[in-house]
């Protein structure tokens, strides 16, 4: 499944670099697209603003989404995700700092798959991030294309 593209939505370069390494080190060669806050993240995924010139492509694997975003929150374009035919299967796992329960709560009414609050010890955060990958990239079946 190495052609399986996963999309990182993150603000934090910090939090990007980790993320990134942490994938790379559970052996996972997908290609792992980032944008950088929640309208950018619309853009890329309806080939929109910056990406209405790059041909449609097939959707990614899976979005990591953080919800502290600019522009707009992860919260909103998970809504508006869900709203959308083309996107409303498409796997999203948010992956916040945040440890408040109506994020958490917001989160799940909206339909994310999964809530995964980010560890503040980098050990921690590698191994979650990791599991995430494995399991999402590697394990998961995904609805077929419709």
């Amino acid at each position: 499944m190495n052609d399986a593209r996963v999309l990182l939505v993150e603000d934090n370069p910090q939090d990007e670099l980790l993320t990134l390494r942490a994938l790379r080190k559970a052996r996972l060669a997908n290609r792992i697209d980032v944008v950088r806050d929640g309208q950018q993240a619309l853009d890329y995924l309806f080939n929109q603003a910056e990406f209405a010139d790059s041909a449609p492509q097939e959707l990614p694997v899976v979005v990591l989404l953080d919800i502290g975003l600019p522009r707009l929150s992860g919260l909103e374009v998970l809504e508006r995700l869900r709203a959308n035919p083309r996107t409303q299967l498409l796997p999203v796992v948010v992956l916040t700092s945040s440890d408040e329960a109506s994020d958490r709560l917001r989160a799940y009414r909206s339909g994310v798959n999964s809530f995964v609050r980010k560890p503040v010890n980098s050990a921690d955060f590698t191994e979650t991030i990791a599991r995430l990958g494995l399991y999402w990239i590697a394990t998961n079946e995904p609805p077929d294309a419709h």
